[in-house]
Formats: structure tokens, sequence, C-alpha cells
């Protein structure tokens, strides 16, 4: 899987300037870059089917299954919970570990549109709370979005919104936007298997 852009939202203190960021964003990077498909293949090769109708195009979890089990291999804690300000839960994040200056959250879009602006307006309020001091979410580009399930997240439909995650008052932390794209298109890969999140079909 190759990074076609990282977008950053908000770079603020001490913290987004240190080694230890670089070094937690390095193995963010690293783990999507580890994903591949075919399994065991070295490189990311996509099913080139729109996913428009059911049944048809690319699955997304088995392409996250494969980014969080290289964080859980770091030391990342698979599945932790987040709160705000006021301890109130707010579910839990794909990857957590804990940080000088807060824990570093790492959400994989696997879900809806709504589903992303609901990751990013979760990771901005606890990036004001001071809750954490990094939050990143990962969403496919618009080349690899076509061929995988239908609607689902991804940076075309986040762009409008830059503006808005921008503003927000913070006084400190680091809110990034990983946009990830496929390295090839084959008809002679199987098609990455499709399950279900909830109500959308992945």
């Amino acid at each position: 899987m190759k990074i076609v852009a990282v977008h950053t939202l908000i770079s603020i203190g001490s913290y987004a300037r240190s080694q230890q960021w670089r070094r937690m964003r390095d193995e963010i990077h690293k783990a999507v870059r580890s994903c591949e498909w075919p399994p065991g293949s070295g490189s990311f090769t996509i099913y080139p089917e729109s996913g428009k109708r059911r049944g048809e195009g690319n699955g997304v979890r088995p392409i996250r299954d494969r980014f969080v089990a290289h964080l859980k291999s770091l030391g990342w804690e698979i599945e932790g919970p987040a709160k705000n300000a006021l301890g109130e839960g707010l579910g839990d994040f794909d990857a957590v570990i804990a940080g000088p200056e807060g824990p570093i959250v790492v959400e994989w879009e696997t879900g809806n549109i709504s589903s992303s602006h609901r990751s990013m307006n979760k990771l901005t309020m606890l990036l004001t709370d001071g809750v954490i001091a990094a939050g990143t979410l990962v969403v496919p580009s618009r080349a690899l979005y076509v061929y995988l399930t239908d609607r689902i997240g991804n940076i075309r439909e986040l762009e409008p919104y830059f503006r808005l995650w921008q503003s927000v008052p913070c006084r400190k932390g680091v809110l990034e936007i990983v946009v990830i794209e496929h390295e090839a298109a084959s008809e002679n890969v199987p098609k990455i298997p499709k399950g279900t999140d909830g109500r959308a079909l992945d």
C-alpha cells in the first residue's frame, strides 16, 4: 500500500515538533505500507471492480486488520478506549499508544462517509480537550475508493471540511489525515472479501 498524501490539519506545540511524535508518525506510515494484497505478494494490487452494486467491489476490513496487526506488534493497544474531558466514553479507536503528553490514537476508516466525519469530530474534540496528544485518520484516495464498498469514507468528501477542523481552538497537539492508494490494479488477483460492519457492508 502506498501513501499518496498526508494532510496536517493541526500541528501546535512542542510535541508536534518532538522526536517522539516523528517516531510514532513513522510507525503509523510503516504500518500502512505493510498492507499487501494478495497476502504475501509484497505489494498491494486491487481487483478493478466498482463497488457501486451490492456484492461487487472489494472489502476493507482485511486491509485494516493487517494495519492494526503491524501496530500491535510494536506495542500499540488495539481497540483501545478514549474519553473526553468529562470522562465520558467515546468508544474505542483502532490503535492507541501512550505518549509523554498523552495518548496517540489512530482510526482506519472502514465505514461510510458519516463514520469518517464522526471519527474526525471525535479526534478533534479529544485533541482540543487535551485528552490525546495526536490523532490520525487513514482514508482511501478517490482512485482507490471506486473499487471499494460504495459510499465508504474517502478523502474527496472530507476535503471541503478541512477549514472547519483547522479552525477549532487548540493549544497543542497534532491532527492528520493519511491518504492511501493501491500500487496496481489487475483482474488476476482475487477480490478482497467483504463482511458486515454495523449497517455498512465492507
